[in-house]
């Protein structure tokens, strides 16, 4: 039996290449949720529950559709599915 998993991501950094004129590509930074300083005591922080369960890391992706260059902000969150294929 397969496993799928859902982990929850948020851009830390964007990088628009070429660095001089319009941008063709954009390298998009995503780390898994944290905060600083304390989550509430009653895990109501969805934040929190993904911090606690999901992996630790970041993820890298470079885009390169130009109907999706400047369409993500530093910020922004998603959920990240996995799922098996078959």
């Amino acid at each position: 039996m397969a496993t799928a998993m859902r982990a929850k991501v948020k851009i830390t950094n964007i990088a628009a290449y070429p660095t001089i004129g319009p941008a063709t590509q954009e390298t998009l930074t995503f780390n898994f949720p944290s905060k600083d300083g304390s989550y509430p005591a009653d895990g109501s922080d969805e934040d929190q529950q993904f911090a606690r369960f999901s992996p630790m890391g970041a993820l890298t992706l470079t885009v390169a559709n130009p109907a999706l260059i400047g369409q993500f902000a530093v910020g922004d969150k998603f959920y990240l599915d996995f799922v098996p294929i078959a």
